[in-house]
């Protein structure tokens, strides 16, 4: 029997209890549920809508159950279509006919929405945690090689000369706006829905600041309509989840660049890289390759509840019944991917040997050449021209511009001298970017402590 049967003559088909039916994958709400549950009952046995000793009674009853639950004892039935259904019919096997009175003055309707928020305010604090052990991951891996200079890149063609710490930074501060985002949804989070009921609230004389005390919400929602339909939460966790996936792959393709023989800037730790089955010197990156591919799925999660949501007539729907499965997908995919690429980082080893010599035939110190000869009073998109027509020059002779002679580069402008030799060192040209931002040491010292600051200061 159906708990909401009442008014119908025949079974469920199967087929549309198997296609309706949210068990399979609310069951996880369970511990949410439970406690939503007890807040409530507490709530109706201190209002007097309940007797004190009924309200005891389920409360008892559903701690009971929590524990078995936490046991693994706990069998949850299809027919039972959801995890709210199932609580139901469990804390009625346990105590009895007293169990049917938790449902009064509440809905399936604000009791899921209520579960939802619960989860999601765990959900952020998990991710939150795996966001910070990354930061800290390329804080330390920055400050660790603060000598290392590497190509920096634009179009994926070398473009001017970095620190390996400057870029690894960069990375540090995008997380860094992660974690204020996912703060900023920590707080639209904390709406208390339930006591919306059905739509339209509940003729009981309950009290939602109570429940919303016990389970930790400081706001209520203050339009009951709004309470049940309201997936903004979610959509923001999508997004915000979207973001960090997005952060990640970037991250993650630089490693598969970098990790490769023709980079050759690290290497993976045997931990965090896996073997050909046919090839016995292959050695791939297959956790940022992984991090890289799963962010598609994310994306496709906050797309999926986007289209859900953009037809849906106030209030509740049973298509809100699709919130669920991406969310959760979602935060399980990218908790994982954060601890993973944070490991990866504390454990790769940079080839600074390797990078001793990226520069050998390189001509990412041109752009300083060309301000050397704005200094000398050439105007710059003239200076511009003559580097550019010494590129051309050094690459017809097999060599870089400082593999030019004097002779060959005043040819193309009487104003160079021997200082522009000076000029071409890229130490110097990393050094010479000394203001705030920059990729001079100096600079980057600075970044890396406003970083760690930025870092602990947010928790």
């Amino acid at each position: 029997m159906k708990l909401w049967g009442g008014r119908f003559s025949e079974d469920t088909n199967q087929l549309v209890l198997e296609y309706t039916a949210s068990i399979s994958f609310d069951q996880r709400l369970f511990p949410y549920d439970i406690r939503g549950s007890i807040a409530h009952a507490r709530m109706l046995g201190q209002t007097g809508i309940l007797a004190p000793h009924e309200a005891r009674a389920i409360i008892d009853g559903l701690e009971s159950l929590l524990a078995e639950y936490e046991a693994g004892k706990l069998a949850f039935r299809l027919e039972d279509e959801d995890v709210h259904m199932n609580v139901e019919r469990l804390l009625t096997e346990r105590i009895g006919d007293v169990a049917k009175k938790l449902h009064t003055a509440r809905s399936r309707n604000d009791q899921v929405a209520l579960d939802m928020h619960l989860w999601a305010r765990d959900a952020v604090d998990e991710l939150l945690a795996g966001v910070k052990r990354l930061e800290r991951a390329l804080l330390r891996a920055a400050e660790a090689h603060l000598d290392v200079i590497v190509p920096g890149f634009t179009h994926l063609q070398r473009a001017q000369p970095v620190l390996l710490a400057h870029h690894l930074l960069a990375y540090v501060w995008m997380l860094v706006r992660d974690e204020r985002r996912l703060r900023a949804l920590r707080d639209e989070i904390d709406l208390m829905p339930l006591g919306a009921a059905a739509l339209a609230g509940t003729t009981f004389p309950i009290d939602r600041e109570m429940v919303a005390e016990e389970l930790g919400f400081t706001r209520l929602y203050e339009n009951s309509m709004d309470a049940v339909s309201d997936r903004d939460y979610l959509l923001g966790l999508l997004f915000n989840c979207a973001t960090i996936m997005t952060h990640l792959s970037r991250l993650a393709e630089e490693l598969v660049l970098w990790s490769s023989e023709e980079f050759g800037w690290i290497e993976l730790a045997d931990a965090y890289a896996t073997g050909s089955s046919i090839m016995p010197q292959k050695k791939n990156p297959d956790v940022p390759e992984l991090v890289r591919g799963k962010t598609g799925r994310v994306y496709g999660h906050l797309m999926g509840l986007l289209t859900v949501l953009k037809g849906l007539p106030l209030a509740y729907n049973k298509d809100l019944q699709e919130d669920k499965e991406g969310a959760f997908d979602a935060v399980d995919t990218v908790v994982p991917a954060l601890e993973l690429m944070a490991g990866t980082i504390e454990t790769m080893k940079v080839r600074r040997e390797r990078l001793q010599h990226a520069f050998a035939r390189d001509f990412s110190n041109a752009t300083d050449l060309a301000d050397y000869l704005v200094r000398k009073g050439l105007p710059f998109r003239e200076a511009h021209e003559v580097v550019g027509r010494l590129v051309a020059d050094a690459l017809a002779k097999g060599t870089n511009l400082a593999g030019l002679t004097l002779e060959e580069m005043r040819a193309r402008s009487s104003l160079i001298g021997e200082d522009a030799y000076e000029a071409l060192d890229i130490a110097r040209v990393v050094e010479a970017r000394q203001s705030r931002g920059g990729t001079a040491p100096s600079a980057v010292r600075l970044q890396l402590a406003l970083a760690k600051e930025a870092v602990e200061g947010q928790g």
